[in-house]
């Protein structure tokens, strides 16, 4: 395995193989096994951009090999900040063809978190669009690659820049298919090898490298996939980043490549266009987060397409209020299906059939049966079911270690192998609820309030559109809790009403909000994530203000 990764005990690793979780295949041979069964049909879909499966495995085939030809070989890291688009399908097969290994950016890391995946990974390539919008990638790649001594090749899709190569020239530079064979002939990637490095805890620190093997994630695919119902008669859209592992494997393109069904790429989470193209291109599932979900069931615009073909909308990245789930199965007429769980491994998923109280309030369960649990206290002692706790989990695509960080080795894995989620939660049999980050608990004067469980209150407000509780600093307390709301369209939510209306829920007073603010938006990850930080800082500066004011 990569020098700088923690492989599987080969013990461990044996048994996976004998008992089939790992199918000893790579990344591509999962897309090139479904071109095989039906090469005609389209598998990919941009715009008005039809590809079939055979076209999409003959693309990323040639510029695997003109990667090669540049000279990236197996192993070499390179980071790959594409939009969604064929370009990042191509280039992500094409380069996990050839052994070499995406770090996987995101359309907006800029600066400061591309030199630190580029000095972290050591990349030698750089695979980037010539622009978006009014921001020029090109000039980031000159500038970061100043601190990166590894870095040889900028690739662009688009116009490139001095000293820069043209990616879309690569792709459609014509090549024989007897050539591609001959050229690829002894580069094929060794199925326990890495494929790909996806990134951990952005929304707090610089991210992490993750290492995922073509068998772990492989897996990840096909038992997500499976718990998502996927066949070859899904049609999945994705509007989020491809580069996340929600979008990517979980269940994700990969999910859907591996059943043998079609993708669709959405250019934004518009609900014009995501639901013409629901109507468009009958699509049967999406995945979504918080956000996009408030906003399409607060908008009249779903109304006027044809949403028939659409079964199920996922939820990732952040608990979707019970509340929501129940509206968005009676507004779209399809099940919501809640996932949680980490690039680093495990991932749960409720399942489609689940009775009402799971399906609207669970977390989801493990989808592999040797993903092992546990709920541990602050002294490492597992707890029993309902009682709060750390999640803690290890099993066959969850890793083992980042990528050259033994430092975080003993805070991230227990002794005996088990990562820790850094989640709070809850468990029912193999049923997990979650209650929020272990750090995003306000710790008001030694009494600890769970933001979930305010927020999930508040969002049953019917003035409410959206909701997140955070930290604000209290000379007394310590911290206290502070709402930030978006309310509905033409709707005024004031402190007091908002109070009363907790009141009425009958929660321990300790656990009210004693700050309102009301906001048009939230600030979120490249993900969709609320970034909670950027909240605290902006509540911590306008308490110093406000303080330092009423002393003048």
């Amino acid at each position: 395995m990569l020098e700088g990764c923690v492989p599987w005990p080969a013990d461990v690793a044996a048994r996976y193989r004998r008992q089939g979780w790992w199918e000893g295949i790579t990344i591509p041979q999962l897309l090139e096994r479904s071109a095989a069964r039906h090469p005609q049909k389209t598998a990919l879909v941009c715009g008005e951009l039809r590809i079939s499966y055979d076209e999409l495995v003959t693309g990323y085939r040639r510029l695997a090999c003109r990667f090669l030809e540049s000279g990236i070989k197996s192993l070499d890291r390179v980071v790959l900040q594409l939009p969604n688009g064929p370009e990042f399908v191509l280039a992500y097969f094409a380069l996990t063809r050839i052994g070499a290994i995406p770090v996987m950016a995101l359309r907006a890391h800029r600066h400061s978190e591309v030199r630190h995946f580029l000095k972290a990974s050591g990349a030698v390539a750089y695979v980037i669009p010539d622009r978006i919008g009014s921001f020029d990638y090109r000039d980031m790649a000159r500038e970061v690659g100043i601190d990166a001594p590894a870095l040889r090749h900028v690739f662009v899709s688009g116009e490139p820049g001095p000293g820069q190569i043209d990616l879309r020239s690569m792709i459609s530079a014509p090549m024989s298919d007897e050539a591609v064979v001959a050229a690829l002939a002894g580069h094929d990637p060794d199925p326990g090898e890495v494929t790909t490095m996806l990134l951990s805890g952005g929304t707090t620190s610089l991210s992490k490298l993750i290492p995922r093997t073509h068998e772990d994630y492989v897996l990840n695919a096909r038992l997500c996939g499976r718990a998502g119902g996927f066949t070859e008669a899904t049609v999945f859209m994705a509007i989020l980043p491809l580069g996340h592992n929600y979008n990517l494997a979980s269940p994700g393109m990969l999910g859907c490549f591996y059943y043998g069904g079609t993708v669709v790429l959405a250019a934004s989470g518009d609900p014009a266009e995501v639901f013409s193209l629901v109507q468009r291109d009958k699509v049967t599932v999406i995945a979504a987060v918080v956000p996009l979900i408030s906003n399409w069931l607060n908008s009249a615009v779903p109304d006027e397409y044809d949403l028939s073909s659409l079964k199920v909308i996922q939820n990732g990245g952040a608990r979707l209020a019970p509340e929501l789930r129940g509206r968005m199965r009676e507004r779209f007429g399809c099940l919501p299906q809640e996932i949680y769980g980490t690039a680093e491994g495990l991932i749960n998923m409720v399942p489609l059939d689940a009775a009402d109280a799971m399906l609207l309030n669970s977390s989801g369960v493990p989808v592999c049966e040797d993903d092992e649990i546990k709920v541990l206290d602050d002294d490492g002692n597992e707890v029993p079911d309902g009682e709060p706790g750390e999640l803690v989990t290890r099993g066959p695509y969850t890793i083992h270690g980042y990528y050259n960080a033994p430092e975080k080795q003993a805070e991230a894995f227990t002794p005996d192998g088990f990562y820790r989620m850094g989640d709070i939660v809850r468990k029912q049999g193999r049923h997990v609820f979650t209650e929020g980050r272990r750090k995003d608990l306000i710790n008001r004067g030694g009494e600890k309030i769970s933001c979930e469980e305010v927020e999930n209150l508040i969002f049953g407000h019917p003035k409410v559109k959206a909701v997140t509780l955070v930290a604000m600093p209290d000379p007394v307390f310590g911290e206290k809790a502070c709402a930030f709301v978006i309310p509905k369209e033409g709707e005024t939510l004031g402190f007091d009403e908002l109070i009363a209306f907790l009141r009425q829920q009958k929660i321990a007073s300790f656990k009210l909000p004693e700050r309102l603010e009301v906001v048009k938006e939230f600030p979120l990850s490249p993900v969709g994530k609320i970034l909670k930080r950027a909240l605290r800082e902006t509540i911590a500066a306008r308490i110093e203000r406000e303080t330092a004011d009423a002393k003048t």
